[in-house]
């Protein structure tokens, strides 16, 4: 048996043992019926299950009626800090302690009214606020796809102003109870940065001292490497920067380069 052999519903209870052991270093019959309000016949199977799929089984204390994970423990899935934080958390605790992201706010009807331009390979007008110039004020473009940057959702378009494609927030897009649109004379241009793939050449910051790239390295997870790379569009590369923060002049880790990889 593994875990692709399990029922949705129990494959979650599973990985969210191993989550518990890993993480918490423990785990028992209660953990599942609080979070997922299991019987407790149905916990000691997904215990059974569990201990029959995990390499580095945990052994059970019969006093403290827990499971505990060994040193030799290893995880069968990978979770994000938020899952980690989600299972370290006090839920008796009256305050988060988590901060909270910015909610960016958008009109669904401005997104409506993109995302048919953009099936219907329409040219659509906006009156667009950029943040840059400061300046407001009716443009065309060519909607052609959404991307997300982990914050925010953008709008990849042509630029009729610019003759360019450029990516536009919908948050600064004035609402518009009938949008002009206009049928496209002509195909647009082939959108070289976007189909483009480059791999991004990261290090800990040059002038730290070996104590300090020592500890950012294991908190990166560089292992035995002098790098970690990461692939994307040439069209992102902007949004990977501002993400890790390799533009800011106290951070941890610089860009050292930018390889163009083959289509």
């Amino acid at each position: 048996m593994s875990l692709a052999d399990l029922k949705h519903a129990q494959r979650e209870r599973i990985l969210f043992l191993d989550q518990c052991l890993t993480w918490r270093g423990q785990a028992n019959r209660r953990d599942l019926i609080q979070r997922f309000g299991v019987s407790t016949a149905q916990a000691a199977v997904d215990f059974r299950t569990y201990l029959s799929l995990t390499p580095t089984p945990p052994a059970y204390d019969a006093t403290e009626k827990t499971y505990f994970a060994s040193g030799r423990h290893r995880a069968l899935s990978d979770v994000g800090p938020e899952q980690v934080f989600d299972l370290l958390g006090d839920a008796t605790a009256s305050l988060g302690a988590s901060i909270p992201l910015p909610n960016r706010v958008m009109d669904p009807a401005v997104i409506a009214q993109l995302y048919r331009a953009m099936r219907g390979e329409q040219d659509i007008q906006v009156t667009y606020t950029s943040m840059n110039s400061g300046l407001s004020e009716p443009q065309w473009i060519s909607p052609v796809r959404f991307h997300f940057d982990g914050e925010a959702i953008h709008l990849r378009a042509w630029s009729h102003k610019h003759t360019a494609y450029r990516d536009y927030l919908p948050i600064r897009m004035l609402k518009q109870n009938d949008p002009v649109t206009r049928d496209r004379s002509s195909p647009l241009p082939f959108d070289t940065d976007w189909h483009s793939f480059v791999r991004l050449w990261i290090r800990p910051r040059s002038d730290l001292s070996d104590a300090q790239a020592r500890v950012v390295r294991l908190e990166y997870g560089f292992q035995e490497r002098s790098h970690i790379t990461v692939e994307t569009r040439k069209a992102l590369v902007f949004y990977v920067i501002r993400r890790w923060h390799l533009n800011e002049e106290k951070a941890r880790l610089e860009l050292e380069k930018i390889e163009e990889l083959d289509a």
